[in-house]
């Protein structure tokens, strides 16, 4: 069958199309969610880069977690804001790739970015003496650098063998987005390549940084237990708490997504989709500083200098 040419290609993104009610409520909605993560995220981030006392392994990471929600959902809310309010919910076949592409990236670097935090909550509380030397600047810019490099790396073969299929019909995307797994029910050819290689990404990006992530919290655990002071048991715990918090809500919500048994697409699905797509990178922030005194002195010193100068 021949592949129609990508420029004449167009889909409908369905989602909620049937209640517009529902999709007005969903915009006012998003709006709020994704202030948040715009504020949110990038108050962490210039906090980071602003007080020499978040200058540290720990903020390094969760900084590079807030801009890669913040390219995250800049890359599908607001055109999905759009399609709540237009009658047209059409989207070209390149914007959906690149769609696709760049949610699929920062999802598969966050599963990673995620193991590397969890190691680094493992060698500061496991060997906190050789903490400085093992946590160097060095070895954390190239986990970092390793996370992006292997997301993209699986973002790109994904996309390109997605790209290569052929496309006929009606082309609806049953859901919000140009997501991958919606995408490929399109093709009209088998794509059964397309399931494996998906099947092996879910494997190597998911279920391995999610055993890394046990690993490091079972010895993590097992240290903690021998610590005599209840003071300093609580600290430690209170350390992990953030990124035990973050681990379950993500990982829980994307297994159930692209484990589950097959079926239908059904609402549900689709605003599941949403909370692994739009509520982890707002609460994320929210989390990380919930509790942290490091965080609230920055915000603190930051708002005093904004108001000597206004002064």
């Amino acid at each position: 069958m021949e592949r129609t040419n990508w420029t004449d290609i167009e889909f409908t993104l369905q989602g909620l199309s049937g209640y517009p009610r529902t999709e007005k409520l969903l915009f006012m909605m998003f709006l709020v969610m994704y202030m948040v993560i715009l504020l949110g995220n990038s108050t962490l981030i210039i906090l980071t880069f602003l007080d020499s006392r978040l200058h540290t392994p720990m903020y390094f990471f969760l900084s590079n977690l807030s801009f890669l929600d913040i390219l995250y959902t800049s890359s599908f809310i607001p055109s999905t804001m759009i399609h709540f309010l237009s009658e047209k919910k059409n989207i070209s076949f390149t914007r959906c790739v690149v769609q696709m592409s760049v949610s699929f990236t920062m999802a598969s670097t966050e599963c990673v970015l995620l193991a590397v935090m969890a190691y680094d909550r493992y060698v500061a509380i496991c060997i906190p003496l050789r903490y400085p030397i093992i946590m160097n600047k060095a070895l954390c810019i190239q986990m970092a650098a390793l996370s992006w490099g292997l997301g993209f790396l699986n973002s790109l073969t994904q996309t390109i063998l997605a790209v290569r299929l052929p496309f006929c019909g009606k082309n609806v995307i049953n859901h919000f987005v140009c997501e991958i797994l919606a995408f490929l029910k399109l093709a009209c050819t088998d794509i059964s390549l397309n399931e494996i290689t998906l099947m092996l990404g879910n494997v190597i990006f998911l279920f391995v940084p999610l055993l890394l992530i046990s690993i490091s919290y079972i010895f993590i655990l097992s240290t903690v237990l021998r610590i005599n002071s209840a003071g300093g048991r609580k600290k430690a715990f209170s350390t992990c708490s953030a990124h035990i918090t973050v681990v379950t809500m993500f990982y829980g919500s994307i297994l159930f997504m692209y484990i589950k048994p097959k079926s239908k697409d059904t609402a549900s699905d689709k605003l599941i989709a949403l909370c692994y797509g739009v509520v982890t990178p707002m609460l994320n922030p929210i989390i990380y500083s919930l509790r942290n005194t490091e965080v609230h002195d920055a915000m603190k010193k930051l708002t005093a200098r904004q108001f000597w100068k206004k002064g």
